[in-house]
Protein backbone atom coordinates (compact mmCIF):
# COMPACT_ATOMS: atom_id res chain seq x y z
CA UNK A 1 0.00 0.00 0.00
CA UNK A 2 1.27 3.18 -0.89
CA UNK A 3 2.27 6.08 1.23
CA UNK A 4 -1.04 9.10 1.89
CA UNK A 5 -0.40 12.65 2.42
CA UNK A 6 -1.87 14.07 5.49
CA UNK A 7 -2.32 17.34 6.90
CA UNK A 8 -1.95 17.32 11.30
CA UNK A 9 0.03 18.40 14.21
CA UNK A 10 3.06 17.84 15.58
CA UNK A 11 2.57 18.94 19.80
CA UNK A 12 6.38 20.68 20.77
CA UNK A 13 6.91 21.39 23.81
CA UNK A 14 3.55 22.01 24.45
CA UNK A 15 2.44 24.48 21.20
CA UNK A 16 0.76 22.45 18.31
CA UNK A 17 2.74 22.77 15.19
CA UNK A 18 0.52 22.40 12.12
CA UNK A 19 2.18 20.29 8.98
CA UNK A 20 1.77 18.26 5.80
CA UNK A 21 2.90 15.12 5.05
CA UNK A 22 3.43 14.99 0.81
CA UNK A 23 4.74 11.58 -0.46
CA UNK A 24 5.75 10.77 -4.38
CA UNK A 25 3.96 9.05 -6.19
CA UNK A 26 4.03 4.76 -5.95
CA UNK A 27 6.83 3.92 -3.69
CA UNK A 28 5.65 2.38 -0.11
CA UNK A 29 9.18 1.48 1.13
CA UNK A 30 11.68 3.80 2.85
CA UNK A 31 11.73 7.21 1.37
CA UNK A 32 14.38 10.22 2.73
CA UNK A 33 12.32 13.01 3.83
CA UNK A 34 12.37 16.72 3.38
CA UNK A 35 11.40 19.28 5.94
CA UNK A 36 10.64 22.40 4.58
CA UNK A 37 10.14 25.75 6.53
CA UNK A 38 8.40 28.69 5.63
CA UNK A 39 9.59 32.00 6.26
CA UNK A 40 8.58 35.50 8.40
CA UNK A 41 5.04 36.14 8.02
CA UNK A 42 4.77 32.85 5.60
CA UNK A 43 2.71 29.68 5.31
CA UNK A 44 2.88 25.93 4.17
CA UNK A 45 0.47 26.97 1.07
CA UNK A 46 3.02 29.55 -0.45
CA UNK A 47 3.30 29.10 -4.17
CA UNK A 48 7.10 29.11 -3.68
CA UNK A 49 6.80 26.55 -0.50
CA UNK A 50 4.21 24.04 -2.70
CA UNK A 51 7.04 24.44 -5.52
CA UNK A 52 9.81 23.28 -3.92
CA UNK A 53 7.83 20.03 -2.32
CA UNK A 54 6.61 19.42 -5.44
CA UNK A 55 10.37 19.08 -6.87
CA UNK A 56 11.61 17.00 -3.95
CA UNK A 57 8.67 14.69 -4.28
CA UNK A 58 9.34 14.68 -8.41
CA UNK A 59 13.31 13.70 -7.10
CA UNK A 60 11.61 10.86 -4.83
CA UNK A 61 11.31 12.26 -1.82
CA UNK A 62 8.49 12.60 1.24
CA UNK A 63 7.84 16.13 2.04
CA UNK A 64 7.30 17.58 5.56
CA UNK A 65 6.05 20.91 5.16
CA UNK A 66 5.66 23.03 9.25
CA UNK A 67 4.81 26.22 10.15
CA UNK A 68 6.94 26.88 13.43
CA UNK A 69 5.32 28.93 16.47
CA UNK A 70 2.89 32.17 15.54
CA UNK A 71 2.67 31.00 12.10
CA UNK A 72 -0.32 29.70 9.80
CA UNK A 73 -2.52 27.19 11.56
CA UNK A 74 0.50 27.03 14.40
CA UNK A 75 -0.43 27.76 17.88
CA UNK A 76 1.77 30.35 19.55
CA UNK A 77 0.69 33.78 19.58
CA UNK A 78 3.03 35.96 15.98
CA UNK A 79 3.80 38.61 18.50
CA UNK A 80 5.89 36.81 20.87
CA UNK A 81 7.69 34.45 18.25
CA UNK A 82 11.18 34.76 18.09
CA UNK A 83 14.14 33.32 15.88
CA UNK A 84 15.43 31.23 18.74
CA UNK A 85 12.63 29.97 19.61
CA UNK A 86 11.86 28.65 15.94
CA UNK A 87 15.79 27.37 15.80
CA UNK A 88 14.37 24.85 18.60
CA UNK A 89 11.17 23.65 17.07
CA UNK A 90 12.94 23.24 14.20
CA UNK A 91 15.53 20.89 15.50
CA UNK A 92 12.59 18.82 17.42
CA UNK A 93 10.53 18.96 14.23
CA UNK A 94 13.57 17.78 12.53
CA UNK A 95 13.95 14.59 15.52
CA UNK A 96 10.83 13.96 15.36
CA UNK A 97 10.73 13.61 11.16
CA UNK A 98 14.06 11.10 11.49
CA UNK A 99 12.24 8.87 13.68
CA UNK A 100 9.11 8.04 11.17
CA UNK A 101 8.94 4.67 10.27
CA UNK A 102 9.37 5.01 6.63
CA UNK A 103 12.27 7.31 7.04
CA UNK A 104 15.79 6.46 5.81
CA UNK A 105 17.93 9.92 5.79
CA UNK A 106 16.58 13.23 6.68
CA UNK A 107 17.66 16.74 4.58
CA UNK A 108 16.51 19.92 6.07
CA UNK A 109 15.00 23.55 3.85
CA UNK A 110 13.50 26.82 4.98
CA UNK A 111 12.87 29.83 3.14
CA UNK A 112 13.97 33.50 4.37
CA UNK A 113 13.77 33.23 8.12
CA UNK A 114 12.98 29.57 7.77
CA UNK A 115 16.14 29.56 6.15
CA UNK A 116 17.90 31.10 8.80
CA UNK A 117 16.54 28.52 11.36
CA UNK A 118 17.14 25.54 9.18
CA UNK A 119 21.22 26.79 9.06
CA UNK A 120 20.80 26.96 12.75
CA UNK A 121 18.85 23.83 13.25
CA UNK A 122 21.15 22.06 10.69
CA UNK A 123 24.13 22.98 13.34
CA UNK A 124 22.56 21.99 16.23
CA UNK A 125 21.12 18.33 14.58
CA UNK A 126 24.69 17.49 12.31
CA UNK A 127 24.41 14.39 13.03
CA UNK A 128 20.83 13.35 11.99
CA UNK A 129 20.76 16.41 8.83
CA UNK A 130 21.99 15.05 6.03
CA UNK A 131 22.09 18.11 3.10
CA UNK A 132 20.49 21.49 4.05
CA UNK A 133 18.74 24.47 1.12
CA UNK A 134 18.56 27.66 2.78
CA UNK A 135 16.18 29.38 -0.10
CA UNK A 136 16.53 33.00 0.21
CA UNK A 137 18.37 32.71 3.72
CA UNK A 138 17.85 35.85 5.84
CA UNK A 139 21.19 36.23 7.29
CA UNK A 140 20.25 39.95 7.76
CA UNK A 141 18.06 39.15 10.64
CA UNK A 142 21.01 38.55 13.23
CA UNK A 143 22.79 41.28 11.31
CA UNK A 144 20.34 44.19 11.37
CA UNK A 145 19.41 43.49 15.03
CA UNK A 146 22.80 44.15 16.19
CA UNK A 147 23.00 47.36 14.36
CA UNK A 148 19.75 48.60 14.99
CA UNK A 149 17.37 48.01 12.29
CA UNK A 150 15.42 45.13 11.84
CA UNK A 151 12.50 44.71 9.39
CA UNK A 152 12.70 47.78 8.09
CA UNK A 153 12.32 49.57 11.49
CA UNK A 154 15.00 51.50 13.22
CA UNK A 155 15.28 51.19 16.94
CA UNK A 156 17.94 52.06 19.61
CA UNK A 157 19.99 49.16 20.93
CA UNK A 158 20.53 50.56 24.31
CA UNK A 159 16.83 51.47 25.10
CA UNK A 160 14.81 48.76 23.19
CA UNK A 161 11.18 49.53 22.55
CA UNK A 162 8.62 47.44 23.73
CA UNK A 163 7.95 46.31 20.62
CA UNK A 164 8.58 47.26 16.67
CA UNK A 165 5.25 47.40 14.34
CA UNK A 166 4.79 47.28 10.35
CA UNK A 167 1.20 48.10 9.32
CA UNK A 168 0.03 44.21 9.35
CA UNK A 169 1.96 43.07 12.29
CA UNK A 170 3.95 43.73 15.82
CA UNK A 171 6.63 42.02 17.34
CA UNK A 172 7.66 41.79 20.65
CA UNK A 173 11.11 43.27 21.27
CA UNK A 174 12.71 39.88 22.32
CA UNK A 175 12.68 39.00 19.14
CA UNK A 176 15.38 41.31 18.92
CA UNK A 177 17.11 40.07 22.03
CA UNK A 178 16.94 36.56 20.57
CA UNK A 179 17.97 37.55 17.01
CA UNK A 180 21.03 39.62 18.42
CA UNK A 181 22.80 36.43 20.38
CA UNK A 182 21.64 33.60 17.82
CA UNK A 183 24.77 30.97 17.00
CA UNK A 184 24.92 31.64 13.69
CA UNK A 185 28.96 31.04 13.22
CA UNK A 186 29.35 28.05 15.27
CA UNK A 187 26.07 26.57 13.31
CA UNK A 188 27.60 27.46 10.45
CA UNK A 189 31.25 25.54 11.34
CA UNK A 190 29.37 23.08 12.95
CA UNK A 191 27.77 21.60 9.49
CA UNK A 192 29.84 19.71 7.00
CA UNK A 193 27.64 18.09 4.58
CA UNK A 194 26.36 19.45 1.41
CA UNK A 195 24.32 23.35 1.08
CA UNK A 196 22.52 24.17 -2.03
CA UNK A 197 21.76 27.63 -1.34
CA UNK A 198 19.49 29.20 -3.62
CA UNK A 199 18.78 33.12 -3.83
CA UNK A 200 17.20 35.54 -6.07
CA UNK A 201 19.66 38.26 -7.32
CA UNK A 202 16.62 41.23 -6.90
CA UNK A 203 15.68 40.22 -4.00
CA UNK A 204 13.91 42.81 -2.31
CA UNK A 205 14.09 41.56 1.64
CA UNK A 206 17.26 39.71 1.78
CA UNK A 207 20.03 41.09 -0.11
CA UNK A 208 21.74 38.84 -2.55
CA UNK A 209 24.98 39.59 -0.64
CA UNK A 210 24.15 37.53 2.09
CA UNK A 211 23.46 34.15 0.62
CA UNK A 212 26.55 34.55 -1.62
CA UNK A 213 28.54 35.40 1.56
CA UNK A 214 27.13 32.67 3.57
CA UNK A 215 27.84 30.08 0.59
CA UNK A 216 31.27 30.76 1.16
CA UNK A 217 31.38 29.94 5.00
CA UNK A 218 30.57 25.98 4.23
CA UNK A 219 32.95 23.54 3.56
CA UNK A 220 30.93 22.15 0.66
CA UNK A 221 28.12 24.49 -0.76
CA UNK A 222 27.06 25.46 -3.85
CA UNK A 223 25.11 28.76 -4.57
CA UNK A 224 22.34 28.88 -7.86
CA UNK A 225 21.95 31.88 -8.45
CA UNK A 226 18.58 32.81 -9.72
CA UNK A 227 18.76 36.19 -12.29
CA UNK A 228 16.43 38.82 -11.49
CA UNK A 229 14.23 37.26 -9.29
CA UNK A 230 12.46 38.44 -6.28
CA UNK A 231 12.62 37.17 -2.51
CA UNK A 232 9.43 34.11 -3.06
CA UNK A 233 10.92 33.59 -6.55
CA UNK A 234 8.20 35.34 -8.41
CA UNK A 235 9.80 35.05 -11.91
CA UNK A 236 11.32 31.54 -12.35
CA UNK A 237 10.11 29.26 -9.69
CA UNK A 238 11.02 26.97 -12.69
CA UNK A 239 14.54 27.29 -12.08
CA UNK A 240 14.15 26.90 -8.25
CA UNK A 241 12.90 23.62 -8.41
CA UNK A 242 14.89 22.18 -11.29
CA UNK A 243 17.81 22.90 -9.32
CA UNK A 244 16.27 21.71 -5.78
CA UNK A 245 15.46 18.28 -7.84
CA UNK A 246 18.85 17.97 -9.33
CA UNK A 247 20.23 18.55 -6.05
CA UNK A 248 18.30 15.69 -4.00
CA UNK A 249 18.65 13.38 -6.84
CA UNK A 250 22.66 13.46 -6.66
CA UNK A 251 22.19 12.73 -3.19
Amino acid sequence: MAHENKEFYINCYGNDIHAKLDFPEGDAGKLPILVLIPGFTGHIEETHIKGVARAANEAGFAVLRAELYGHGKSGGDFFEHNVMLWMTEAAYIVRYAKELPFVSDLYLAGHSQGGLTAVLAAGIMNDIVKALIPLSPAMNIPHDAKRGCIHGNGFDNERLPEYIECPDWRLSSDYIRAARLLPVDEAVKAYKGPVLIIHGTEDEAVPYSFGKELAGYYENAELVSIEGDTHCYDHHLDQVEKAVKEFLKEM
